[in-house]
């Protein structure tokens, strides 16, 4: 008979730590060293026991990694895009890992190539494959071709620490300049004399905080810095406007904004400011050329939703094109020269709205009221703007999708809104959407707020007259970040063996405007976990499910939900995977030493300072919480738990969840918890498509093996 793997069990190292009178005691607060060689060897061990444990089901894990490959066009190529005298594309080749950006000349008058067609005087620009050739890991961070195509900047990390070393390439011989920029962070732009770049630096907790300015061909030590934030709450943005007349700095904490703007035809001017920062006050800022160049930003000023407001670049009062209108939720702005496109999130739905701009000097002037929607497959669902490189375009390129409809790339006329179908992404092995629903479900939440929750199944194999079926439950609530409702082939292994698979948009997301935000983040920030307790009841209650077959899922915030819902309802889930989950949040959030800790303090709290916060973060801290019995006594028996984590991640500390794992494992040694550590790799996970598919087959045989434990069997398979 075969032998029951043995966990590994971290060594306890007591040590007490005291903040506003309250003690705590940590016995894995060790694992944070990783000079210390116990801790490597505990990280292998971890990773050794998952895969002797998970050893029963590895003939299941090669048969869903084959189905996810056999369902991926390997080798294909996305629809081109036209920059001035050039087509800008992407592709894929099957066996490796990574993207070739090509580009290949444009005629005057041709049409949008197709996706499939090789293009006459095709070259490849960039091949990520070989730059990464020998790297386990490889991660591009920005790659930008200069104004006039003559050269590529080009910013690429192998440890996955996200700090990227920038070079530059010179684009008709193929030879890179010969210096090289260590230490950049993500965001840059483009002089127009396609000479200069402007480049942006981290400071050591991981903070974009510095705007350099670089001449391509000399040496960067004669760099000169041309902004540096000092307020560490803050982050800092470069981008350059589709027009050509401005790039933005963008200074940025979670609640306050403030923009500055640089002359890209004068490089070496100062930063213009907009407007100073006010707390609690954000914007963003486009720019719109014309007779008169007009700034275009969203606004929080009449409302916490924002508002469309346009000015001229030379000052003076804000106009409003676009109000504030409480729920929905402004995102983005672009502009073209007779449009404006927006971004606006409604009935928790991603949009684009389309503003036609009149003639003359006041363009923006009723562009409102002649604007229009642009139309979108049945909700749940989403759109989004794709590659529209040139300020004077009069066809928008943009895309679509849902839980059943696959990733669609349209390009539609501003004018007429007729919309031309470019691609839609192949799923093979005959994907039919018909044989799939999908709708939106209202959950009651504890104080009567309605949670929505997207669900997605095969008609024939689950749903409620299906009786319970197996369903995958997703969240996050954090940042005001929305889980928009998308397609993924690799779910099919899941719902073609009669798995659910759904969202819960809890609050402390973006979903339902800001108020849907506020209500889950500091103070209120317990709301989310109850949220995500309330659907899967709602789920339970309403036959779409049951708790022995019911999953969780979510990474990094989301990750802090799922540990935070292990505690809280244990017994509402057969099995929850939390991905680099933030679950040791009070230790972090109490030492500024570490990256990103003070830029949250708005998101959390600063536990440090302030005992209520210390107090709130306290109550649901997933690691501060794990406990041995219930409040009645009784042994509290968690889930079964996958946990991962990356040695190299710089916003999730890899022992976060190492330390989760070692004091769950210790409070109930029943408690079947699994770790495993990506030993090169950061917050992402492997950076190879095939690493990352071998990845996703393995979550999907642990949640099928904690069904089938529980007693549930696939319909497909009976």
């Amino acid at each position: 008979m075969p032998t029951t793997p043995l966990p590994p069990i971290a060594e306890r190292r007591p040590v007490q730590v005291e903040h506003h009178g309250v003690v705590r005691h940590d016995d894995y607060a060790w694992l944070r060293d990783r000079e210390d060689p116990a801790t490597l060897r505990y990280l292998e061990a971890e990773n050794a026991y998952l895969e002797e444990t998970l050893g029963d089901v590895a003939d299941l894990r090669q048969e869903l990694y084959r189905e996810i490959l056999g369902r991926v066009q390997q080798t294909d190529r996305s629809v081109p895009y036209g920059r001035g005298p050039w087509w800008y594309l992407e592709r894929t080749v099957e066996g490796a890992d990574y993207v070739v950006h090509c580009r290949a000349p444009r005629h005057p008058g041709q049409p949008v190539p197709t996706h499939t067609e090789q293009l006459d005087g095709e070259v490849v620009v960039f091949d990520e494959n070989a730059e990464a050739a020998g790297a386990p890991f490889f991660q591009v961070g920005n790659l930008s071709v200069s104004p006039d195509h003559g050269f590529l900047a080009y910013a690429t990390e192998t440890a996955g620490d996200e700090r990227y070393t920038l070079k530059f390439r010179d684009l008709t011989t193929g030879v890179d300049a010969p210096e090289a920029i260590v230490d950049t962070g993500y965001g840059l732009v483009w002089a127009n004399d396609s000479a200069t770049v402007f480049y942006t630096r981290v400071d050591d907790a991981w903070r974009t905080f510095q705007l350099w300015r670089h001449r391509v061909g000399q040496d960067p030590a004669g760099d000169e810095l041309v902004f540096q934030e000092d307020d560490e709450r803050f982050s800092l943005g470069v981008g350059r406007s589709r027009d050509g007349r401005a790039i933005v700095i963008h200074l940025a904490s979670k609640m306050t904004s403030e923009c500055h703007l640089l002359d890209p035809d004068d490089p070496e001017a100062a930063p213009v400011l907009v407007e100073p920062r006010q707390p609690g006050i954000e914007y963003h800022v486009d720019h719109h050329r014309g007779a008169i160049d007009y700034l275009v930003a969203l606004r929080n000023v009449a409302g916490a939703d924002f508002a469309l407001e346009v000015r001229p670049r030379a000052g003076g009062n804000w106009q409003v094109v676009i109000p504030h209108r409480p729920g929905v939720r402004l995102d983005d702005v672009d502009c073209f020269a007779q449009y404006l496109v927006v971004t606006e999130r409604l009935d928790g739905d991603a949009r684009l709205r389309i503003l036609p701009l009149s003639e003359g000097p006041d363009r923006f002037h009723d562009a409102f009221e002649r604007s229009w929607l642009l139309p979108t497959s049945a909700p749940p669902s989403t759109s989004w703007l794709g590659e529209n490189a040139e300020f004077d375009a009069s066809v928008l390129r943009c895309g679509e999708t849902s839980l059943v409809t696959p990733p669609t790339q349209l390009d539609v006329d501003l004018a007429t809104g007729a919309r031309q179908v470019l691609k839609v992404q192949e799923v093979l092995g005959g994907y039919d959407p018909a044989r799939y629903a999908t709708t939106r479900l209202l959950a009651p939440a504890a104080d009567g707020a309605e949670i929505p929750i997207s669900l997605v199944w095969r008609r024939d194999l689950a749903g409620p007259a299906n009786g319970p079926s197996a369903l995958l439950l997703y969240g996050y609530g954090s940042y005001e970040h929305s889980m928009d409702p998308t397609f993924r082939s690799t779910r099919l292994s899941l719902l073609d063996r009669g798995v659910v698979y759904a969202i819960a948009h809890v609050r402390g997301g973006g979903e339902g405007g800001r108020a849907w935000y506020e209500q889950g983040r500091l103070e209120h920030k317990a709301t989310t976990f109850t949220d995500f307790v309330s659907c899967a009841a709602f789920l339970c209650q309403q036959g779409w499910t049951a708790p022995d077959r019911l999953c969780a899922r979510g990474a990094s915030a989301g990750g802090l939900l799922m540990g935070a819902v292990a505690n809280l309802a244990p017994q509402q889930f057969c099995a929850i995977v939390a991905e680099v989950p933030f679950v040791d949040c009070l230790s972090t959030m109490l030492d500024a030493s570490l990256p990103l800790t003070i830029g949250e303090y708005e998101e959390w709290g600063n536990p440090e300072a302030d005992p209520a916060a210390f107090a709130t973060i306290a109550s649901y801290a997933p690691y501060e919480q794990v406990a041995s019995t219930e409040g009645d006594g009784r042994p509290r028996t968690y889930p079964q738990l996958l946990v991962t984590a990356g040695l190299n991640d710089t916003r999730v500390g890899y022992w976060e969840p190492a330390k989760w794992v070692a004091k769950l494992r210790a409070a109930n040694p029943a408690n079947e918890v699994l770790l495993r550590t990506e030993l090169g790799a950061g917050h992402g996970g492997p950076s190879g498509r095939y690493d990352a598919w071998a990845d996703e087959a393995l979550v999907y045989a642990f949640l099928l093996r904690a069904l089938s434990r529980r007693g549930w069997h696939s319909p497909a398979r009976s």
